[in-house]
């Protein structure tokens, strides 16, 4: 049993999930997830729908739960505001107003700006430009709105994002083509007009209709929220066992036994006894040294004594 909750047919059926787009506009890709044809568009599978549902929010659950960065793209009118609010809720980034050329693929000159607006932010509460001129604080101001507006929802990121999940790829194809050339698995919502091979795990539904866009967003944020979850939780009980045990060397060092530092404090004497033993031995002169020496004291005074 999943801890996040997933949207059954009726309720896609409320929301207009199954409506796609004329049947001239359609991808040959999409057959598959099409169940029929009324009044010229096509009607998605919802069965199908509920499915591939399923699978991406386990994924995304999965990715969530080790910690992986995910970022949610939708910059489409309908998806703008739901994408942020939803992005928000489970923790994930997003990308809302327009995809930045090299996001994934040159994310160090990326980081660069994100480092530069978080640091205009600072400067600003700390009143740091108070000291500016009022035309020197508009132009900070207007600096910031404007990195805000392409870096404002990513701009925690601390390393290119792993996970992107987008509403239309189409539409987001250069968000899409940066991922798949770096290898960056992609979740989409791709519409009966779209190619879903573009994606790793394709979910069939209306990606225009508010309400379907809504719906499904949110059955992702769940996922990914509870997925946030379990890492917050894995993280927290980790860091709580490295603690214990850095306290248990802690005491093991502090607390020596009694009879442990007797027996340490003897074996020292002892070995500081043998060396200075072995020291005096080693400088003390050998019995055939002073045999010589006393040969040579001899002989010495009888020369002197025959030189008188």
């Amino acid at each position: 049993m999943t801890k996040y909750k997933l949207p059954k047919i009726q309720d896609m059926l409320d929301a207009g999930v199954h409506f796609g787009h004329q049947a001239k506009r359609w991808n040959p890709k999409m057959e598959k997830y099409i169940y029929t044809v009324s009044k010229n568009v096509h009607i998605i599978d919802l069965e199908k729908t509920e499915v591939a549902l399923k699978e991406a929010c386990g994924f995304l659950y999965e990715q969530s739960s080790l910690g992986k960065s995910i970022v949610f793209v939708g910059t489409k009118r309908q998806s703008k505001d739901v994408v942020e609010l939803e992005a928000k809720r489970c923790g994930a980034m997003y990308v809302n107003e327009r995809w930045v050329g090299g996001t994934i693929t040159n994310f160090e000159t990326i980081k660069k700006n994100l480092d530069k607006l978080l640091d205009l932010i600072k400067g600003r509460e700390e009143g740091r430009f108070d000291v500016y001129t009022k035309r020197e604080r508009l132009m900070i101001d207007r600096n910031i709105e404007k990195l805000q507006t392409s870096y404002g929802g990513i701009v925690s990121l601390k390393k290119s994002p792993e996970v992107l999940f987008v509403i239309d790829p189409r539409r987001e194809k250069t968000a899409v083509k940066e991922a798949r050339r770096a290898g960056v698995p992609v979740v989409g919502i791709v519409d009966t007009n779209a190619d879903p091979t573009e994606v790793n795990y394709s979910i069939p539904a209306n990606d225009d209709a508010i309400k379907s866009v809504a719906l499904l967003v949110k059955a992702i944020s769940s996922a990914v929220e509870e997925g946030y979850k379990e890492w917050g939780k894995a993280k927290k009980e980790k860091e709580e066992e490295l603690r214990k045990e850095k306290e248990k060397e802690l005491e093991v060092k502090s607390e020596v036994k009694p009879e442990e530092a007797i027996a340490v404090e003897e074996k020292l004497v002892e070995e500081v006894v043998r060396e200075e033993q072995e020291k005096i031995v080693k400088e003390s002169p050998t019995e055939e040294v002073l045999e010589e020496d006393s040969k040579k004291s001899k002989e010495e005074s009888k020369s002197k004594k025959s030189s008188k």
